[in-house]
């Protein structure tokens, strides 16, 4: 029979109470705000301008503005950052402040080089994913996006105020400072499958993305182009079809597969249409060097 110990051996542990939880607010410099492994050199904000914009005054209430004095905390005679759409990199001095406009001053450098020859063909999905999409790609770097119509897309979505108004290019404009590039891809919206394949560049590789009826996988379907690329000074161009929401229908597979396209996944999981899309790029780009 096992006897309880005496109660004067028993060892209690007095833990002291726990200190209250306390948030510190920590200001990080601003160029310090990288990604792991990024050059110590690479200043996180790139201002981009119209060339039209360059000899005019920038307005107190242009959201640029508010950026270089408030988040920038530029001063007169500071300079920082900018670039010519779709041109060089260069540097602007903040000249002078006034009560309605920014003086500012510019320099210009060297042309980045050009996005990696990937185009996407993508069912025009509702105008919240379609925003998303202009954004990443452009980040990440791509040479053309194409919104297409498709049979299970919703129609109404091309005449949304996304693209009436001109607010996609805003979202590009977002995405190439995001990435320090000045680069922006070419865009189109609205026209249908078959008269955005007819006018492709015939050399290029093409990938379907689809769920239902590929076999391979992205990454497998693109190894030709990287062992082709291996013996060509030109990096041969990739040209990735993404569905609507709701997926291609049978007819539309077939345009696709008539149209030398071949059809391949992102693995079991159902993405959505904007992770999809991200997904695909990073693939290809890492696959064919191009990261």
């Amino acid at each position: 029979m096992v006897k309880p110990l005496p109660s004067k051996q028993v060892s209690r542990v007095r833990f002291p109470p726990a200190a209250p939880f306390q948030t510190k607010t920590v200001r990080t410099p601003e160029l310090d705000l990288r990604a792991n492994g990024a050059s110590q050199n690479t200043p996180l904000n790139l201002v981009l301008f119209e060339p039209s914009e360059i000899a005019l005054p920038l307005a107190r209430s242009d959201s640029r503005a508010t950026h270089i004095l408030e988040v920038l905390r530029r001063s007169v005679g500071d300079s920082f950052d900018v670039g010519l759409v779709n041109g060089p990199h260069g540097k602007a001095t903040l000249s002078a402040i006034h009560h309605d406009t920014l003086a500012l001053s510019f320099v210009w450098g060297t042309l980045p080089p050009l996005p990696p020859p990937i185009t996407l063909l993508i069912g025009l999905p509702r105008p919240q994913t379609a925003r998303k999409i202009l954004q990443e790609a452009t980040t990440l770097g791509v040479q053309a996006l194409h919104f297409v119509t498709t049979a299970r897309g919703e129609p109404s979505y091309a005449s949304s105020t996304l693209w009436s108004s001109g607010e996609w290019r805003r979202h590009l404009l977002a995405g190439a400072a995001q990435a320090f590039c000045t680069r922006l891809p070419d865009v189109t919206f609205g026209h249908s499958l078959s008269d955005i394949i007819a006018g492709l560049p015939p050399q290029a590789t093409r990938v379907a993305l689809d769920n239902y009826e590929s076999l391979v996988a992205l990454e497998a379907a693109i190894k030709p182009v990287a062992k082709a690329n291996e013996s060509s000074t030109t990096g041969q161009a990739v040209i990735l079809a993404l569905g609507s929401e709701r997926g291609w229908t049978a007819a539309e597979r077939d345009l696709l597969r008539a149209n030398h396209f071949a059809l391949a996944h992102l693995g079991p999981r159902v993405l959505r249409t904007e992770t999809a899309c991200v997904a695909s790029i990073a693939i290809v780009k890492s696959s064919l060097g191009w990261l």
